[in-house]
Order: C-alpha cells, then sequence, then structure tokens
C-alpha cells in the first residue's frame, strides 16, 4: 500500500511538471521577447469574453509550438475575435 502511494504521489507530480512544460504564456514586455524570435501569427474567433480568446490564442501558439505570445488585437462584442504574434 506504501509503494502504490508513492506511486500515485509521483505520478501526480510527474503529470504537473508535464503539463507545464506544455503551457505557453503570454508575454507582456520587450525584456519577455529578447531572448525569443518572432515566429508568426494566430488568429481565433468566436470566443466568449477576453479570458476564452486569451484561452483560445494559447492554444493556437502550443499547437505551433510557441514558447510565448503577444496578443496584437482584440474585438467584438458577443463573439470575440482576436490576433497575436507567436515566439519560439
Amino acid at each position: 500500500m506504501k509503494n502504490y502511494l508513492t506511486l500515485v504521489v509521483f505520478a501526480g507530480a510527474l503529470a504537473t511538471a508535464s503539463f507545464s512544460a506544455w503551457s505557453v504564456q503570454p508575454l507582456t514586455d520587450s525584456s519577455d521577447t529578447s531572448q525569443l524570435r518572432p515566429a508568426g501569427t494566430v488568429s481565433v474567433s468566436r470566443a466568449s469574453n477576453l479570458d476564452d480568446l486569451q484561452d483560445k490564442l494559447a492554444e493556437k501558439a502550443r499547437q505551433e509550438g510557441a514558447k510565448g505570445f503577444v496578443v496584437n488585437s482584440a474585438g467584438g462584442d458577443n463573439h470575440m475575435y482576436g490576433t497575436a504574434t507567436i515566439y519560439k
């Protein structure tokens, strides 16, 4: 039983570590992007609010292999849309 508990705790820690390795962070200023290079843009639409828009942009950036992104534009009323520059 003790070995099982240790395995469960280890698996949880490993899952958390691997999830953070895949997350893409929004970049806020030039010091965030100084070590990275721009690698293109992504765009999304049909977000319900700004948080949803940022989450969708982060997912698209992750799919493109980016380490971070900077939101260039956001707009809309009932359905938000936006673009972001991705950095690798």
